[in-house]
């Protein structure tokens, strides 16, 4: 069965005082793959959510002592998990509070369990998306992070290059040269390998083209072929952006 492979490992944790609609909602997601944890009070449903992990949390307003709305804002400042309010509540602005709180989604109690596991589908689905978006931002964000080597700053975001915190302008061309070797300071790259990096970029692709371009970026850095303190060329190689401190070797 399709929802079997779906939800394989999904882990609910359903939050009702209503012991029977609790048996009901696990008796129909279990044979569909879904692990269902049920508890009975606020309480319990705050502490276990905050302890183990679930994919989402069906959570019903009306409960004693401790209510769904007291749950949810208590488990949004420390959880984002999924919530699904079940709520036997007419008044919109109920439902409103709710979702303005935190929640993910609504049921009234009178829903059938088709909808209850389309809308279960449809949280955990953006949840999930969200993660991920989140995690690949993450993972750009942490990848394109600024590169600082000494004074002289490279953002690849902004593409903007900063030489004792003035800004320094390079054409496109010289802009990619000097981020792919920032990327690695200290480390000779061959023309070849900048040429290939670079490749996309509408300029004659042959060596010395790539010696023009360098030249071009150490005057605008103020270095010196000779005696260089960025850009230093490795005789028959190519070339390597200097570290700090980092003795010149030919």
């Amino acid at each position: 069965m399709p929802e079997s492979h779906d939800a394989l490992k999904t882990r609910l944790l359903v939050v009702d005082d209503d012991k029977k609609l609790c048996r009901l909602i696990k008796d129909y997601l279990t044979p569909l793959g879904y692990e269902v944890v049920t508890v009975y009070t606020g309480q319990d449903g705050l502490e276990k959510a905050l302890a183990e992990t679930f994919d989402a949390v069906i959570l019903d307003i009306m409960m004693p002592e401790m209510d769904g709305l007291e749950v949810l804002r208590r488990l949004r400042s420390n959880s984002s998990v999924p919530v699904l309010m079940l709520t036997g509540l007419g008044e919109e602005s109920d439902r409103i509070v709710g979702l303005e709180m935190g929640a993910d989604d609504y049921l009234p109690k009178t829903f059938s369990t088709r909808e209850l596991l389309a809308r279960l589908r449809a949280v955990i689905r953006r949840s999930r998306t969200t993660a991920a978006r989140a995690a690949a931002s993450a993972a750009v964000d942490q990848r394109e992070m600024p590169i600082q080597i000494g004074d002289l700053r490279i953002d690849p975001n902004s593409r903007a290059v900063a030489l004792h915190g003035k800004p320094v302008s390079l054409t496109a061309v010289e802009f990619d040269l000097l981020l792919a070797l920032g990327r690695v300071p200290g480390r000779v790259k061959s023309r070849e390998q900048l040429l290939l990096e670079v490749a996309e970029r509408d300029f004659e692709a042959f060596d010395r083209s790539i010696d023009v371009h360098i030249s071009s970026i150490r005057r605008k850095l103020g270095d010196d072929a000779k005696s260089p303190r960025w850009v230093q060329t490795v005789r028959s190689v190519g070339y390597r952006l200097l570290k700090p401190g980092m003795e010149v070797e030919e």
